[in-house]
């Protein structure tokens, strides 16, 4: 399992920007470890000011959700099953009618793409992405859930 770059101190922004640019899924990534990827990137996003950086980390951020999307479709590994099965299902930190995760991707997706157009006035693209930001920490939530009652 990959180690996500994450922030420890604020003076630290400056040095973790770079990481999570140049930073490469692994190949063999799973589920969990995107969407913490997601988060991780969003939330650098929702704090830079600086218009180059944003776009970069928008790219590394379209290039992750699409890897979440894809494997939203494929059958869990054994041991990501494991940690979803708990004693009692929770309830979910999502919407019934935002049930469907790849209903969630897709418009993470139409976020990230409206935030990158640059067609936006610059107070809607930041509103956007502080939308996009909850939406994507609450993905990362919703993909963890417990979905199976032990028995």
């Amino acid at each position: 399992m990959a180690t996500i770059p994450t922030l420890m101190y604020p003076e630290s922004d400056e040095n973790i920007i770079p990481q999570l640019i140049s930073w490469s899924l692994a190949p063999d990534a799973d589920l969990f470890d995107v969407a913490d990827h997601c988060a991780a990137l969003v939330s650098v996003l929702v704090e830079t000011d600086d218009s180059e950086t944003a776009i970069a980390l928008c790219e590394r951020l379209l290039q992750a959700l699409r890897k979440l999307r894809e494997l939203c479709d494929v059958d869990l590994p054994p041991y990501l099953v494991a940690q979803l099965i708990m004693g009692e299902k929770i309830n979910s930190c999502v919407p019934d009618c935002w049930q469907d995760t790849l209903t969630q991707v897709d418009y993470a997706l139409a976020l990230v793409q409206a935030v990158m157009s640059g067609a936006l006035p610059a107070n809607v693209s930041k509103e956007l992405t502080g939308l996009l930001h909850d939406m994507v920490w609450l993905l990362a939530e919703f993909v963890k859930e417990p979905r199976v009652v032990a028995h």
